[in-house]
């Protein structure tokens, strides 16, 4: 595996022009390894210095919602001893092990901030990576994998520059310890925000009160053993109507109405919001937390003044600190904004092994830009599959095509050498013919009788 090379070595990873996969997570090492596994010769970079950046910086507390045995990438499961729910650390070293196990050619050190589309090489059209360093590198096609929380997003509140306290975004978050004794104000209601509230509270926050904008759809991570990842799995091909009914009365089962504690259930149905891009909240502590009143939920931030937050009631809260989980932006339009493949969020229009515009930009993927019910890591595995089936089809077509066009130009060369041979024939044949003629009277031994003369054996016409 090659890791740490300095940008100046790359050159050398460009002739044949492989695949480049941009991004050292999950779906970059797996579209990589997939790839490798078909014969394609695949090159991952990585702006910063290893594999998985993304998860060493999460939360100290994280472990995948989904379980060890449907979150494994292709080739290589994860090992048993990493339990059935995987934390963080634990990605990571399986990240590390992965790369290291599939012997994947992996560039850190060099970041990707454009791709534009390159002419037609000797293997056919291609891509041209901007990198740092002024790099250039040739590319057949192209995998884009820099993750689904690649830029923190903050809102711009009116008066947050005015906020006395102390503002991070959920990205900054490692641990509770920061946070102990303190006042704390969690903004977001998705997985990220309901696990750092239970965190904190677990942590010795002196208060935890989280902003509620829209209340979540909250399932159990298990119940009885059966993991909700498989339910997700079962359901996502079904209708979206008849996915909201079978939620809703799960939901009735399973969780209690937490209502009085101002955390109502949804009015959307739990399907519904999964297709506009909310994935539900999986259960991991917050129902208790809300329960036992250690977590209490309050209305959406509107704006900062000073010290205090004005919330969407009305009413003021004075936090000596505010966590805002508030999600993340793709950040892909500096890398591919200018080709037309993004939607108006910023979102690859095409996906997996659909290339991005198909005929307007042939040989570009993208993987890992959804938040799927089934599980993130899962559907980047098989993504990764579909991408490199798909790669491995271009590029058969690809020689099959230039064959034919080989075997197209041969036939047309060997006419035209005939017709030209033809053509030299022609023009030569009586000039040939004459000569011989001319060189059959004056060949050796032959005379030519004087005017006059009989020659030997003539007869004398008198």
């Amino acid at each position: 595996m090659l890791e740490n090379a300095d940008p100046a070595d790359l050159g050398d990873c460009t002739e044949p022009r492989p695949v480049y996969v941009i991004g050292a997570g999950p779906g970059g090492l797996a579209a990589a390894a997939a790839l490798r596994a078909r014969g394609v010769r695949a090159v991952v970079v990585e702006k910063s210095g290893e594999v998985g950046a993304s998860w060493r910086r999460h939360y100290d507390r994280l472990h995948l919602h989904t379980t060890r045995r449907l979150s494994a990438l292709p080739g290589l499961a994860i090992p048993r001893r990493f339990g059935r729910w995987v934390g963080r650390d634990d990605v990571v070293r399986y990240l590390e092990g992965y790369a290291e196990h599939h012997d994947l050619e992996l560039i850190t050190g060099v970041e990707v901030t454009r791709i534009d589309p390159a002419p037609d090489g000797p293997d056919g059209p291609g891509w041209v990576l901007h990198g740092t360093g002024g790099r250039e590198l040739a590319a057949t096609a192209v995998v884009v994998a820099t993750g689904f929380n690649h830029t923190p997003h903050l809102p711009d509140w009116p008066g947050r520059g005015t906020f006395t306290g102390t503002l991070r975004h959920a990205g900054e978050y490692r641990n509770a310890e920061p946070y102990a004794g303190l006042d704390v104000l969690v903004v977001g209601t998705g997985n990220t925000g309901a696990e750092i509230a239970v965190d904190l509270v677990e942590g010795g926050a002196a208060r935890v009160r989280l902003a509620v904008r829209t209340a979540p759809h909250i399932v159990r991570r298990s119940t009885l053993g059966w993991p909700a990842q498989r339910t997700g799995i079962l359901v996502r091909r079904l209708p979206v109507r008849l996915v909201d009914r079978l939620g809703a009365w799960v939901a009735k089962v399973s969780v209690p109405d937490l209502s009085e504690h101002g955390l109502p259930r949804p009015e959307t149905g739990l399907y519904s919001r999964v297709r506009e891009g909310a994935i539900p909240v999986q259960d991991v502590g917050l129902i208790d937390a809300v329960r036992a009143g250690k977590v209490v939920p309050v209305a959406a931030v509107e704006s900062f003044d000073g010290a205090e937050v004005v919330l969407a009631d009305g009413s003021r809260i004075t936090p000596d600190a505010v966590v805002a989980a508030t999600g993340y932006r793709r950040g892909l339009e500096g890398l591919v904004g200018h080709l037309g493949v993004l939607d108006e969020r910023g979102r690859p229009r095409a996906h997996g092994p659909h290339p991005a515009g198909d005929a307007a930009a042939p040989g570009l993927y993208f993987t890992g830009y959804t938040n799927p019910i089934s599980g993130m890591f899962r559907e980047l595995a098989l993504d990764a599959e579909r991408i490199a089936r798909a790669v491995a089809r271009a590029r058969a077509a690809a020689r099959k095509a230039e064959r034919a066009r080989d075997r197209a130009a041969g036939k047309a060369s060997s006419r035209a050498e005939a017709k030209a041979r033809s053509r030299a024939a022609a023009r030569t044949g009586p000039r040939a013919a004459a000569g011989s003629d001319v060189r059959a009277a004056g060949a050796p031994g032959a005379r030519t009788a004087p005017p006059g003369e009989a020659r030997p054996g003539a007869v004398d016409p008198a």
